[in-house]
């Protein structure tokens, strides 16, 4: 059987990817921060799909954490067919009104564990001749606001990047960059979502089924749902990124946000 390793599994997207890969027979290794949770999600998974689930519990804004996710990776008497790179947390707000460590804390999760684990499952797939890395990124990387808004950018970048490395090694690597999404990250943000209109809204189910088709057919970046692929057509056309900055946007986060933290899940 072969193995997925999945950060960010014990709820949306990241759980979507877990119980599709398992449905299709997929082996897993889970990783978050939240263990009493993780092992619930482990033992749904074995019960629903009969395939072998393993839990590694880690924060992966620690240091320490990140390198023993990649000390897996490396171990190629497991190895990991394709890594999904999900996890994520809300970002903090305006810079100007947050903590630093909870700016540096988006940096953990989103960019340094992305390079990290990126970095080492390559380096084996490419030896072995095959293999696939999904990162999951977001429209918010294409304008700006604040720190996880560049975060996001550079995952979107970074995987671009990763995928011309790849190219010729057997390794395929996609990006996924969705809109919004139906899971529980609005809510743990704190974010106000009741404005935003049905039809702006994606499943976690549709997230998934659009990243694993884009890795099958070696299309590198990949936005889900007709509705913002239309959207982000049309942004590089519009001066996006002066208008966010005039509307203050970044300005605008609740104060009950600053510094807060939220699962490393999506």
């Amino acid at each position: 059987m072969p193995t997925a390793l999945i950060t960010g599994p014990t709820s949306g997207i990241g759980n979507a990817f877990a119980r599709r890969l398992a449905a299709d027979g997929w082996d897993l290794v889970l990783v978050a921060r939240d263990s009493a949770r993780l092992d619930r999600v482990a033992a749904e998974l074995r019960a629903r799909s009969g395939v072998e689930v393993e839990t590694l519990p880690a924060d992966l804004s620690s240091e320490a954490a990140r390198a023993a996710v990649v000390e897996r990776i490396l171990d190629e008497d497991r190895p990991i067919d394709l890594l999904v790179n999900n996890a994520g947390l809300a970002g903090p707000g305006a810079v100007l009104r947050s903590d630093y460590r909870a700016q540096d804390e988006v940096l953990g999760v989103m960019v340094r564990a992305v390079l990290q684990l990126s970095h080492a499952a390559l380096q084996v797939m490419a030896a072995r001749g095959h293999g696939g890395i999904v990162n999951v990124s977001s429209v918010a990387g294409f304008v700006p606001r604040g720190t996880y808004s560049a975060a996001k950018a550079y995952v979107t970048t970074f995987t671009e990047s990763l995928a011309e490395e790849a190219r010729g090694t057997g390794v395929r690597v996609v990006v996924t960059c969705p809109g919004f999404t139906r899971t529980e990250f609005h809510a743990r943000s704190g974010a106000d979502t009741d404005n935003i209109p049905d039809f702006l809204w994606l499943s976690a189910d549709k997230v998934v089924d659009d990243a694993l088709a884009a890795l099958r057919r070696g299309r590198v970046v990949t936005v889900p749902g007709l509705q913002w692929k239309v959207i982000t057509a049309a942004a590089k056309h519009l001066p996006v990124r002066r208008i966010v900055r005039a509307t203050r946007m970044l300005g605008r986060t609740p104060r009950s946000e600053i510094g807060t933290r939220t699962e490393h899940t999506r």
